[in-house]
């Protein structure tokens, strides 16, 4: 049972310690990548309006089948979201072309922790819970009056917040946090809020650093790049290997500030040697890079413009 999980705007901070990937910034014309066949982007398009097709329909499938799971225990429903993803991974694979490595598995740690994961796709939110036996999302509010998706997310305890809140709802959310923590329960947590393009400059918010320093738990670190394959809102899916990179543990105890600085500086080196490799790999994908960073150039523009 996975949804797009977000952050929430208690208070934003500035990235320290990171810079844009070398691949961008290195020189005039890095991005530059040899420009598919017609034949070429006639095979992908065709790929991936079968992959889009099973995919929705095997989603609509398995909330079906899972309905008399529906009323009992939490355990039961994540099972749903496990199955999801374990199936979507085989579409990817089977139709499109790609693939899944998984990295650092011995950095994840029995019971309680809070996962960090870098947002730039769907792609990681049906990933994620393949690996944690008892997982919560942070997910907007919205998502829970979906029909049967949203059900689901009820029946599975995930916790649903209104981002127009804003700063006021961190003590509700810090509560609910502990109460998950105490149960020996994984939180999943993306601490940008939202989906990023691959190797767009960061956004993290400092909600997550707050919530580090009033639960007194562990924070796992995730790394991925798997924006390059399945962007934000895209209706192409790329062939090739999403990488998700799972980092040493972040212990508690620092000053918030000391981890905000640290957990940003691990997931956007980390992101950002992912997606060098794969472009190292297929020189294609420069341009999805360079697409993306346009994109979050604009809208950060917009949103900084002023109103007239």
């Amino acid at each position: 049972m996975t949804a797009a999980a977000v952050g929430w705007k208690a208070k934003s901070g500035s990235p320290v310690g990171t810079s844009p990937i070398s691949l961008v910034s290195a020189r005039p014309g890095a991005l530059k990548s040899p420009r598919p066949s017609r034949p070429d982007l006639a095979m992908l398009f065709l790929r991936s309006l079968v992959f889009q097709i099973l995919f929705f329909a095997n989603t609509i499938a398995i909330m079906i089948i899972w309905l008399p799971a529906m009323p009992m225990r939490r355990q039961i429903n994540q099972e749903l979201g496990r199955t999801w993803g374990r199936t979507t991974l085989w579409l990817l694979d089977k139709i499109v072309g790609l693939k899944i490595d998984w990295r650092g598995l011995e950095n994840i740690p029995k019971g309680a922790v809070i996962v960090a994961c870098k947002h730039q796709s769907i792609w990681e939110t049906f990933v994620l819970p393949i690996r944690f036996p008892d997982f919560s999302y942070i997910l907007k509010h919205e998502l829970i009056w979906l029909p049967f998706f949203g059900w689901y997310l009820l029946a599975a305890e995930q916790i649903a917040i209104d981002r127009a809140k804003g700063g006021k709802l961190l003590p509700q959310l810090i509560a609910k946090s502990k109460k998950i923590f105490a149960q020996g329960r994984q939180l999943f947590i993306f601490p940008e809020g939202t989906r990023r393009p691959a190797g767009a400059p960061p956004h993290y918010r400092f909600g997550v650093a707050q919530l580090y320093a009033a639960a007194d738990t562990p924070v796992l670190p995730v790394a991925v790049n798997s924006g390059l394959f399945w962007p934000r809102r895209s209706f192409i899916v790329r062939p090739g290997t999403a990488v998700i990179e799972f980092l040493p543990l972040i212990a508690p105890g620092m000053e918030a500030r000391d981890f905000f600085d640290r957990l940003t500086r691990e997931i956007e080196d980390t992101s950002n040697r992912l997606i060098e490799e794969a472009v190292a790999k297929d020189p294609s994908l420069a341009a999805v890079v360079a697409k993306g960073r346009a994109r979050a150039a604009v809208a950060r523009t917009a949103k900084e413009a002023p109103e007239s």
